[in-house]
């Protein structure tokens, strides 16, 4: 195949600009800010876990510290009318009379043990509301903190995009300005070569494979014609000659 000699060394644009597209494309796929949301949304997740836990232990407690509390008012009632009764001298019979004191007393050790147990779920609900209050913040720190990792993520992509799209754009014109057949086989070779079509060769070094050229092989690059498309005998990429060969 040949090609115009200024056509070969625009070959060589038209490769740094889908260098630099690629470069983008990598820059854009590994921004830091996509590890920092991942782990962030990762604690967020476990926070939340332990918030809806928390919340409903603290919900639970609180129905278990009302029942509680109902009890408790229940025994007291009970007792405020056996002492009522006591008190009004209605009860005569000295059974039954014994009987209401020793209910009475029963009720005052009875209401004890309630109220006990009141105190014991108040702690634990307590407990509970400020382990949910504490969770409640750690979870709205981390979204903040989750939320500006997605804003500087977006705006970062957004400038990478920007400049991607101005790159295509002059990669677009400057392949437009090559010959057919020569972008074809660099667009083949870009495929199969890791997105590398063409390289400079510089200083007798192809700076696609990054070997030297022997004797033999550069012998053969200058006997062919300036026109000549020459390929790399390594990596078998076009091989662009500038001033810079060392030919």
């Amino acid at each position: 195949m040949n090609a115009a000699p200024a056509d070969q060394i625009r070959l060589l644009d038209v490769q740094g600009l889908d260098t630099r597209l690629t470069q983008l494309a990598h820059k854009r796929k590994n921004l830091p800010e996509h590890e920092e949301i991942t782990s962030l949304e990762a604690d967020l997740a476990q926070l939340r876990d332990l918030l809806v836990a928390s919340r409903t232990e603290e919900s639970d407690t609180a129905r278990e510290q009302t029942k509680a509390e109902s009890d408790v008012d229940q025994v007291r009632q009970r007792a405020a009318r056996d002492q009522k009764r006591l008190d009004s001298g209605q009860v005569t019979n000295p059974k039954d009379l014994e009987n209401l004191q020793s209910e009475i007393a029963s009720l005052a050790k009875r209401q004890g043990d309630l109220e006990d147990v009141v105190l014991e779920v108040m702690e634990r609900h307590e407990s509970a509301a400020e382990r949910a209050a504490e969770l409640a913040q750690r979870v709205e720190a981390v979204e903040a903190k989750s939320g500006d990792a997605v804003a500087r993520r977006d705006e970062a992509v957004r400038e990478i995009d920007a400049e991607a799209a101005r790159v295509r754009e002059e990669r677009e014109s400057a392949a437009g300005s090559l010959p057919a057949d020569l972008l074809k086989l660099y667009e083949k070779i870009r495929e199969q070569q890791g997105g590398v079509g063409a390289a400079r060769l510089f200083r007798r070094r192809c700076e696609g494979c990054q070997l030297e050229l022997n004797i033999t092989e550069l012998n053969e690059v200058r006997e062919s014609p300036e026109d000549a498309v020459v390929r790399c005998e390594n990596c078998r990429r076009i091989l662009v000659r500038t001033p810079e060969s060392g030919l």
